[in-house]
């Protein structure tokens, strides 16, 4: 359900990050490296200006003439910078030094030597003359007697103007300029840009994240770059992923806050002489009852397997596979159970309710809608349809028609602590913020050994800014969690350390509440986001590197596991950043510590 699951707070934790400049992002992409831009500005270090370099005049001063050149128009970024010859000057063909030439020759002889060739190479390049250009500027390399790194760069922007462009000796003439100056920013780019093109995304994106934080920031192309080469990356890797890993069921706390979202049922009775499949099916069931998930879809498994007798018992079983199914995003195989179960059992409103999940996960609402009309149909009367199809109209921003809905549910079965909660929430979204606390102190008197109520009260009072009342909230959550039989709902504690993070920035704090959460719930996900942002905090990158890869690893849908890889590949595109240049690790960690 949309405020009560750890994806929730998941959300939470991220959008308070980048509200605040926490989470240091780059668009919509989490990503370390702004705080490098930021250390960058703060340190002395600099690439400093290039003495002739073709590439130049791009800085401030030149920015409005730079606007008003003819140039040529460089796809991979960057252009040339032209030089007119002066109309009186006939420019002499540069003879081809031989290596017994060259060794004749002075150091002086060399470098004037160089220095013509690679005029002329500027010159060919503006005349779109890449080949030739391309020729001078390999003959300066070859007479220059110190290895210059623009000679490669502007030879590189030649292989990307030819056609086809050659890409990969793009990268080689890259690599050369970035041995010679590490923080060649235009090499960087146009490296970047090839490696992009060959789909090498992973070493685009290290390069596209040195060149936004080396240039503080000020070329928003680089940032823009960062997000889509971060985008390509985290979502092949999550489609090869999600193709190649084996289907398992989410987390014990979400497969029975899932299973919590519908009111209990009494087991079917068994015929007169059930078979093994029917009294398996019964034994699965009871497993479900006991919370033993992973149990339970081993046995309703068997029991179809083995045969069940009667009509109802199939339709329940195989509503519980899909169930299952659907929770470990087998989405079509859930969906096959489901309409089975229907055709055997028209009138089980659960399923019609579940195969609706199924349609709204496939982005069909309309086909999810029909799916409750239909269950309204065999029974009006079932609180679950409406408190259900409030979900999905929730989901949808539509608060007031949700509203409506939770409120039919409570009126017909007023137990179910959720349709409550939902009802406070739907009101809140909507605007209606008196009536939403009135819900919420009204469902708190009602439902007073639940902790639920306390949980999403204390969020949107954290959402109010009401930081001592939101604490006290979630501290009387996890009281009444910890009387409870196990497995305890962690997620009152995790409330409770973005709490703290955002009422005192009491980063240790909200560490501690995320870790305890953590020792009782190794699978919570919001635990371990939240450790993760935190740790970005102090400059702890590893670790940060660590929780977003035990995040993705306990991803259940495919968006989750882009978000959870996105910040995965830009935490470790931000460590390669201070391999390369470590003069400015130590600052990266002082300057997350001070935003």
């Amino acid at each position: 359900m949309s405020s009560t699951s750890s994806q929730g707070v998941v959300d939470r934790v991220q959008n308070f990050v980048s509200e605040n400049k926490h989470a240091v992002l780059i668009g919509t992409a989490a990503a370390l490296v702004a705080i490098g831009g930021v250390a960058y500005y703060a340190s002395s270090s600099s690439s400093g200006s290039r003495g002739g370099d073709v590439e130049k005049g791009e800085g401030k001063k030149d920015k409005k003439k730079s606007k008003k050149r003819k140039t040529v128009k460089d796809d991979d970024g960057p252009i040339l910078e032209e030089r007119k010859p002066k109309a009186s000057v006939v420019e002499e063909e540069e003879p081809n030094y031989t290596p017994e030439d060259i060794a004749q020759m002075s150091e002086e002889e060399r470098t004037k030597a160089a220095a013509s060739l690679k005029a002329k190479g500027n010159s060919a390049y503006q005349q779109r003359k890449f080949a030739t250009a391309i020729d001078y500027y390999t003959r300066a390399i070859t007479v220059t007697p110190k290895p210059e790194p623009v000679f490669y760069s502007n030879r590189a922007a030649c292989f990307v103007n030819l056609n086809p462009p050659q890409h990969d000796k793009v990268i080689e003439d890259c690599d050369k300029a970035l041995e010679l100056d590490k923080n060649y920013l235009k090499a960087l780019n146009r490296r970047a840009t090839a490696l992009e093109v060959l789909e090498r995304y992973t070493e685009a994106l290290r390069d596209f994240t040195a060149a936004a934080i080396l240039d503080k920031f000020q070329n928003m192309t680089s940032a823009e770059a960062v997000e889509r080469v971060l985008k390509k990356l985290a979502t092949n890797k999550a489609q090869e992923i999600f193709t190649s890993r084996e289907k398992r069921l989410p987390s014990h706390m979400f497969t029975s806050a899932y299973f919590g979202a519908f009111r209990p049922r009494s087991l079917p009775e068994l015929p007169e002489n059930p078979s093994t499949g029917d009294s398996t099916l019964r034994m699965a069931l009871e497993a479900l009852g006991a919370s033993d998930y992973a149990h339970a879809f081993t046995l309703v498994n068997e029991a179809i397997e083995q045969g069940i007798s009667w009509d109802s018992g199939k339709a329940e079983a195989l509503n519980l596979r899909g169930t299952f199914k659907f929770l470990m995003t087998d989405i079509e195989g859930a969906k096959e159970d489901f309409l089975k179960s229907i055709e055997l059992q028209p009138s089980f409103t659960q399923t019609w309710v579940k195969v609706a999940s199924v349609y709204m996960e496939q982005g069909d609402p309309k086909k999810a809608f029909e799916c409750f009309e239909e269950a309204i149909k065999h029974n009006p009367n079932d609180p679950d349809i409406y408190y259900h199809r409030g979900q999905v109209l929730f989901i949808m921003n539509e608060f007031g028609e949700a509203a409506e809905n939770y409120t039919k549910s409570t009126e017909l079965d007023d137990k179910f602590v959720f349709s409550h909660i939902q009802l406070a929430v739907a009101q809140y979204k909507s605007g209606n913020l008196a009536n939403s606390m009135a819900t919420f102190r009204r469902t708190l008197k009602a439902f007073p050994d639940r902790s639920e109520p306390q949980n999403y009260y204390g969020e949107l009072l954290l959402d109010q800014q009401r930081y001592p009342d939101a604490v006290e909230k979630f501290e009387r959550a996890t009281e009444i969690e910890r009387l409870k039989t196990p497995p305890m709902n962690v997620l009152p504690m995790v409330n409770k350390g973005l709490a703290l993070f955002q009422w005192k920035q009491d980063v240790e704090a909200a560490e501690r509440c995320c870790q305890e959460a953590l020792e009782i719930d190794p699978e919570c996900e919001a635990a371990v986001a939240t450790l993760a942002q935190l740790s970005l905090q102090q400059g702890k990158i590893d670790i940060a590197l660590s929780m977003f890869n035990r995040q993705s690893q306990l991803a259940r849908s495919e968006p989750e596991l882009i978000s959870a890889l996105t910040y995965q590949y830009a935490t470790q595109a931000q460590m390669e950043f201070m391999k390369t240049y470590p003069e400015m690790a130590a600052q990266l960690g002082q300057m997350a510590r001070m935003m």
